[in-house]
């Protein structure tokens, strides 16, 4: 390493780690809960966990989310291997969804997820008309997003408690079998001059206002 990149190292302030080290304490100190890793335990949890699940193993984080998920699940159409996929994925974990469900191609595009796809139910269907079969035989409404003619606000909808969110990919949006399906297509209130927002953006905006109106505190 050049002089000055050595001297620009060592003056540039060092980012903490992610997480937390080892238990405090040796091996006695551990906590008697068959719900932690030993191996966090021993060695530190790095993990984009929230506070309450440091040192959990995947499967005791898992379970306890199911215990409280919510009653909405988020679709998404994969047909163009979108990148916004994985991000989607995400948000749905951190407001706590039922089920994401890849509809299309199998295959989906995890780099955005961070992970998360670990903590979350996915399921897959091969097309928009599995999709619908699924939800009707669940009795759950499809609330399409997009920015179509007829779309309503979605801050203005009736959004339902138990639906299933659809989104479509960055670009063309939604497939006309999909809006053919939804029994309700909402939109994003903009103000500028872009015909539309990132989808990923998209999908946490309306993630949000279904946890502002419907989550459990």
């Amino acid at each position: 390493m050049p002089a000055g990149d050595a001297d620009r190292a060592e003056s540039e302030p060092q980012l903490p780690l992610h997480g937390v080290g080892p238990w405090p304490g040796n091996r006695d100190a551990w906590p008697d809960d068959e719900r932690y890793d030993p191996e966090l335990l021993e060695h530190g949890d790095r993990r984009n966990v929230v506070d309450r699940y440091r040192y959990w193993r995947l499967e005791a984080i898992v379970a306890d989310l199911d215990t409280r998920r919510h009653p909405f699940h988020v679709a998404i159409e994969n047909w163009q291997h979108d990148l916004n996929i994985g991000s989607i994925v995400r948000t749905a974990n951190a407001f706590a969804a039922e089920t994401v469900h890849i509809v299309g191609r199998r295959r989906w595009n995890r780099r955005g997820a961070m992970v998360t796809d670990r903590y979350q139910h996915l399921m897959h269907h091969p097309d928009v008309a599995d999709f619908v079969a699924w939800a009707r035989g669940e009795g759950l409404p499809i609330v399409a997003v997009d920015n179509v003619e007829g779309s309503r606000p979605v801050d203005a909808a009736d959004l339902p408690e138990r639906c299933v969110l659809l989104f479509g990919q960055e670009g063309p949006g939604l497939s006309p079998e999909a809006l053919a399906a939804a029994d309700l297509v909402v939109e994003i209130t903009q103000y500028g001059s872009t015909r539309s927002i990132n989808a990923a953006a998209a999908a946490a905006i309306v993630m949000h206002e279904w946890a502002r109106r419907h989550a459990r505190r």
